[in-house]
């Protein structure tokens, strides 16, 4: 397909990432307010679950609904069409396949996020339980234990991703460069290190799910938080996580706004890292 042909894939792209920072502002900055009001952090559900009950609580969620419906949908498009030309190899396949994966995973967010406008006077936040239940039925299964262990085991690999990715700053090549980019470089890697420190820990808790057989130990950002707040210096750590996804927030909008797909951009878009190459050359 040409790149007219596909280029109504970018407001689909736009609406997602816009979706998905926002996801993660609402969780931080909730979180954050709810510690700084002597509470605990709030997981996706939990927070989102704040919102309902207010009209500007049921624009917001909706605002949700559309915008993680919109990025896995994008998610697919991009995987089919390899719009960020991965590649067909190994290495491409893998990563064609994890964005059907995150596909699922943010459709899931948005069902929440779309059921939560139809409860009658929530507002008190999700019981956190889905992911326990799910793990609960696939330990059930023939070699349960196993496949949790693997799904860990991707996780892992997930993680070390997104912290390479930060830490190498390998993001500035799917980003496009310009002043702001170029300035809030810094911000960028933190917010993909902290991202991949989210999924790492979620990892560690699907582990432990599978080596105990234990379907609780299982969890998703509301039990990242309460395994931080009790190592030492819990409730630092869980404040510093959550500074971290303030900051992953500005990467997913930075990505709406400025995202660069090798099989839609015009000849004239350079990325972060071209621009700062040049720059040192």
């Amino acid at each position: 397909m040409s790149k007219q042909d596909l280029g109504w894939t970018v407001p689909v792209m736009r609406t997602g990432y816009a979706g998905r920072g926002l996801v993660y502002l609402i969780v931080a900055g909730i979180s954050l307010y709810s510690i700084w009001r002597g509470g605990q952090a709030e997981g996706t559900s939990s927070a989102l679950g704040w919102l309902d009950g207010s009209a500007w609580g049921t624009l917001l969620l909706c605002l949700v609904a559309l915008g993680m419906f919109a990025y896995a949908v994008w998610r697919i498009i991009d995987a089919i069409y390899d719009l960020e030309d991965y590649g067909s190899d190994g290495k491409g396949a893998i990563a064609r396949t994890g964005m059907v994966t995150t596909a699922i995973a943010h459709a899931a967010i948005g069902v929440t996020a779309f059921s939560l406008v139809f409860q009658s006077g929530g507002g008190g936040g999700g019981s956190g339980s889905a992911i326990s239940d799910y793990v609960a039925t696939v330990l059930g299964w023939p070699a349960g234990r196993w496949i949790v262990g693997a799904i860990a085991l991707i996780l892992f690999g997930t993680a070390i991703y997104y912290v390479r990715k930060g830490w190498k700053e390998k993001y500035r090549e799917h980003i496009q460069g310009t002043p702001t980019t170029e300035r809030l470089n810094p911000v960028l890697k933190i917010g993909t290190i902290a991202q991949g420190v989210v999924i790492g820990i979620v990892g560690v808790l699907f582990f432990y799910a599978a080596w105990q057989g234990d379907p609780s130990e299982a969890g998703g950002t509301e039990a990242v938080f309460g395994w931080l707040s009790q190592q030492v210096y819990g409730q630092t750590l869980v404040v510093i996580l959550c500074v971290g996804l303030l900051a992953f927030a500005i990467v997913c909008f930075v990505n709406a706004w400025l995202r660069y797909i090798p099989k839609v951009a015009g000849p004239d878009v350079a990325t972060l890292a071209a621009r700062l190459k040049a720059k040192a050359s």
